[in-house]
């Protein structure tokens, strides 16, 4: 601890006697200074003892006293010594009373005490905290570099700063999630701060950030080499870190940034092992893919897997939605195989498994973040198309069934859609553009054009025609007239269209071309 004023009253070789203020005696000194003016305070920077004999001052004057005492402790002055038996043999009582009218240590200084050996024995006392600071730092740099060679993950390293610091302390992954604590009931109190970590995400590293309350302050450190944050420490502590705890803690913040881009290295050399498994797989050597694949993706081949394919406005969009995927892979200790491809992002992984969930989340996020919105912003513009579940041997088919999904997702302006949804669905969105809506009108305008004039029911007639497959008596007592003017009407169909009811392609086109002119534009 740096020195305090009691531990210069304590000091046997000082003499020092407490006038006042002996409420306060366990503040820390800065420095001790010795002025004679009359004014000391602009000189003064705060926490020093300051040393005086009171030449230039009238101690007796009550309210000089006043004034002079006031404008010290506002000025941040810890204490006043006063030495005896210089120019008073005693502290004068105007200056005791001011001094405990504003609760200001004073300290009376004998004679035969110089105010060099006060000066010496505060520069003896911070140069040993410092000391040991220094020592404690480095003590702390070595426990923590041990931590982080283990092998054993971050969570060994966080424990033993948060120990240092007595305290807490918590690691965030890229996306602002939790990865890691210590102590374990500090998880819930560090994801609260994620909104926080998300703010400091969006500014250059190295960024900082303190938030929290007086009992509860918590410094965030952002994590990477790079300009854009890969991770962000949070440290909580009762009080403001001191030169240690500083030291520990910038140790820290140093081992994960490594540890951090040593990942990104590992990434990359995994990202292009994922690459030579995913091309064998495409094309359609499973076998030669699983001998590449080894230890780290073999687990995801040996069972059902889907394959996702990305695109995006921009790589910034990207990175967010391998993010996401990440962190959904690291919390349930799932294996993933994520390629990026240009602007598209290529992800195989476990059906119904962690990485699936996290794209379905990350999707009503980002459709969440659209409103009520029929396009996308530029800088949010993300599609994504998932396949149905496959095996090695499938790889090539559900990579077409996800460009499919991708496909359908840009035009219906959805964010996800999986390739399952199209089979249950209906074929007639897919049809829902102008090109097939252009096609539909052309083909039924002349019939539009002949009720239009008021000679008949051409459009309504054929329509229940069709949906009745035919049936002559079901579709007229539909319609409510004899199955004779219903065959006269079929006729006249034909002859505007020029096409024959008995062509099965025929019948066909119009079926659609009726249900695509009666969807929604």
């Amino acid at each position: 601890m740096p020195p305090t004023l009691a531990s210069l009253v304590h000091h046997s070789a000082l003499k020092l006697t407490v006038r006042a203020g002996e409420g306060r005696l366990e503040t820390p000194v800065r420095w001790a200074h010795v002025s004679e003016l009359a004014d000391p305070v602009p000189y003064m920077e705060g926490g020093e003892l300051l040393l005086i004999t009171a030449m230039t001052l009238n101690a007796e004057d009550p309210e000089a006293m006043r004034r002079y005492v006031k404008r010290l402790t506002g000025a941040g002055v810890v204490g006043l010594g006063f030495a005896v038996g210089v120019n008073y043999e005693d502290i004068p009582e105007a200056l005791v009373t001011a001094a405990e009218e504003e609760g200001l240590p004073l300290l009376e200084v004998p004679r035969r005490t110089p105010f060099l050996a006060i000066s010496k024995a505060v520069s003896a006392a911070i140069a040993a905290d410092q000391y040991r600071s220094v020592t404690a730092g480095f003590e702390a740099q070595r426990e923590l570099t041990r931590a982080a060679l283990n092998g054993d993950g971050p969570g060994d390293l966080l424990a033993r700063l948060a120990a240092h610091v007595n305290g807490w302390a918590a690691l965030y992954d890229a996306s602002g999630a939790v990865v890691a604590s210590a102590p374990d009931w500090a998880a819930r109190r560090a994801a609260r701060l994620t909104p926080d970590v998300e703010r400091l995400r969006e500014r250059p590293t190295p960024a900082s950030a303190v938030v929290g309350g007086a009992d509860d302050r918590v410094e965030l450190q952002s994590l990477g080499a790079g300009r854009r944050a890969r991770g962000a420490l949070a440290v909580g502590t009762a009080a403001p870190l001191g030169t240690a705890e500083r030291y520990a803690v910038h140790s820290a913040i140093a081992l994960l940034t490594l540890t951090t881009e040593r990942s990104r290295s590992l990434q990359a050399v995994e990202q292009r092992l994922g690459a030579a498994v995913l091309r064998m797989l495409l094309a359609g050597q499973p076998d030669h893919a699983r001998a590449v694949a080894g230890d780290l993706y073999n687990g995801l081949l040996d069972a059902p897997f889907r394959i996702l394919i990305a695109e995006a406005a921009g790589p910034a969009v990207l990175q967010e939605l391998a993010d996401a995927l990440e962190t959904g892979a690291s919390r349930a200790g799932e294996t993933v195989l994520a390629v990026p491809d240009g602007e598209r992002l290529v992800v195989l992984a476990a059906d119904e498994g962690a990485v699936v969930e996290a794209v379905a989340a990350y999707a009503e996020v980002v459709e969440g973040r659209r409103g009520s919105s029929d396009s996308a912003p530029e800088d949010d513009e993300v599609v994504i198309g998932q396949s149905a579940p496959a095996g090695p041997i499938a790889t090539a088919s559900a990579y077409k069934q996800a460009e499919q999904a991708l496909a359908v997702a840009r035009r219906r302006r959805r964010v996800l859609v999986e390739h399952d949804e199209l089979a249950a669905g209906s074929v007639l969105p897919l049809l829902a553009d102008d090109a097939v809506r252009a096609f539909a009108d052309g083909m039924l305008r002349a019939l539009y054009e002949h009720d239009a004039k008021g000679r008949g029911d051409l459009v309504a007639s054929l329509r229940a025609w069709l949906s009745h497959h035919g049936q002559w008596d079901a579709a007229a007592a539909d319609l409510g007239v004899h199955r004779h003017t219903l065959r006269y009407r079929m006729r006249r169909v034909e002859e505007i269209l020029g096409r024959s009811l008995d062509d099965p392609d025929a019948r066909m086109e119009l079926w659609l071309a009726l249900k695509v002119t009666s969807q929604p534009s």
